[in-house]
């Protein structure tokens, strides 16, 4: 059959579209949801089939999704041919985890060969994501899944000396402080190649934001050059396939809201060993609404990323941060990004909280790193935070990405305003974010919230508690709505 493109973002997925009459349809008994392989003379991929029933597709065509284009990347009028695919090799590793098993570096890799080949279905996969979800990944299991993701990628190989990494293990609103860690440290003279995940459960990750200012979809070789010519860079892990099988397995953690912290350790490490990392600085926010919710919750998982690291090679620090509220102002793509760079241009009306943890994240990296001198890293951070370094830096490092573009917000704005007068005494993290989410973060680079209140702040009724920006008028309505039915996402006593 001949191939030509659906134009359809099917985020990552292989779709290949067939009418129900085509003779391939007919011929192998193909229905809507098989696993079909496509093969042409160049090229292989297995790809989930949807079927046509109206007269839009021709009987001798298949359309491919964006995904699936451009894995195949066809030549004009090439035809394919199709058949069912072999059985998954990691079946029976899948359905023994699935009971409950646990299961050694050949199972792992097995099951990581099958994930970024698409031989399993998103169904198969979420049930893999939920097996491994909660403790059901042992720490041996979390190594033996952090060495099969990098198995199955490419790697980086830098030479000699330090390669520097900054990574937040998220859950905390904003926190946007990773660019501005990698243009200090690039600054200061030593490499920090930052590969970064598109939001996963939030409203926003380091991509989606450092995407409203630069290009992030990056190739290993431009990612290289970048690095080369600058020392650093931020971009999408994704385009670069450091940790392939973690990406997929992120686009079914989605719409499933949740990861373990097996899972996490594993993502996370994959791509530090894979982008050719030596010393990695791991920032752990610890609050009731954060992600990791308590201090026995964070010694649990400091232990596991310790160990695992130690296993794979890593030399890695964790960094214990407070996360009971938000960091910076904007919580959303373009929000977040207007923080960091008014941190870098060091601009009065700056959220001090991102410029003292971002300044604090450096400093650590740069003593790990070793100063000359007898300075601390802390204060060589804030010397080319304050002396502009760090913002040429950051904006050399964009122009090396492919240019560099001011954050926009959202037009359509609303403020939420107090019920009553008071002090702010506490912030539910993960409800907050969710009205962010709801105006349109991140899909929507412009949306999100504006939440300039810290802990202890004073309040009078009527006067706004946060302003929720939205690129469309429908979305800004489904947050406020919420925000309205949900006024305890913010708690206001009378005593501080």
């Amino acid at each position: 059959m001949r191939l030509v493109r659906a134009g359809i973002d099917t985020y990552q997925q292989a779709v290949v579209y067939m009418h129900r009459d085509c003779a391939v349809c007919r011929a192998e008994g193909f229905n809507s949801l098989t696993r079909i392989r496509i093969r042409t003379a160049d090229h292989e991929l297995v790809a989930i089939l949807n079927v046509v029933i109206d007269d839009r597709l021709a009987l001798d065509v298949a359309s491919l999704s964006e995904a699936a284009w451009i894995a195949m990347n066809p030549g004009p009028d090439e035809w394919a041919t199709f058949s069912h695919p072999e059985p998954a090799a990691s079946a029976q590793a899948l359905r023994a985890k699935v009971f409950g098993q646990t299961l050694g570096d050949a199972d792992f890799l097995a099951l990581m060969r099958d994930t970024v080949d698409n031989r399993l279905s998103d169904i198969e996969l979420a049930a893999f994501v939920t097996a491994c979800a909660g403790d059901r990944l042992n720490r041996e299991e979390t190594t033996s899944l952090t060495r099969a993701m990098v198995a199955v990628g490419q790697r980086i190989d830098w030479g000699s000396g330090l390669v520097l990494d900054k990574h937040c293990v998220g859950g905390l609103p904003g926190n946007r402080t990773t660019p501005i860690v990698v243009a200090i440290v690039a600054a200061a003279g030593f490499r920090i190649p930052k590969t970064s995940s598109r939001a996963i459960t939030s409203p926003a990750g380091t991509a989606d934001t450092m995407e409203v200012m630069t290009h992030v979809a990056l190739d290993l070789a431009a990612m290289q050059r970048v690095v080369e010519r600058e020392n650093g860079c931020i971009v999408w892990g994704g385009n670069v396939r450091l940790s392939p099988a973690d990406d997929v397995l992120i686009r079914v953690e989605r719409p499933l809201d949740f990861d373990s912290d097996g899972q996490l350790v594993a993502s996370v490490l994959s791509k530090k060993v894979a982008a050719g990392s030596s010393h990695v600085l791991i920032d752990m926010p610890v609050g009731p609404t954060a992600k990791v919710r308590s201090d026995v919750a964070a010694d649990a998982l400091t232990t596991r990323l310790e160990s695992t690291a130690r296993e794979v090679g890593l030399a890695l620090s964790v960094y214990r941060s407070d996360g009971r509220q938000p960091v910076g102002y904007g919580i959303g793509p373009t929000l977040e990004a207007r923080d960091l760079l008014a941190v870098l241009r060091n601009k009065r009306d700056a959220p001090q909280d991102l410029r003292e943890r971002a300044l604090d994240l450096a400093g650590v990296l740069l003593d790990i790193a070793g100063q000359d001198g007898g300075r601390s890293g802390r204060s060589k951070a804030e010397s080319l935070l304050d002396s502009g370094a760090a913002l040429r830096k950051f904006l050399a490092i964009c122009e090396a990405q492919g240019g560099f573009r001011e954050p926009v917000p959202g037009l359509h704005i609303q403020p939420v305003n107090a019920a009553r007068t008071g002090y702010l005494t506490d912030v539910d993290n993960r409800r907050l974010a969710k009205v962010a989410k709801l105006a349109g973060a991140p899909a929507s680079a412009g949306a999100g919230i504006d939440f300039r209140l810290r802990l202890g702040d004073s309040v009078e009724i009527g006067e706004p508690l946060f302003h929720i920006y939205s690129d469309t008028p429908g979305e800004l309505d489904y947050a406020i709505e919420y925000a309205t039915a949900n006024p305890d996402i913010l708690s206001i006593n009378e005593s501080s």
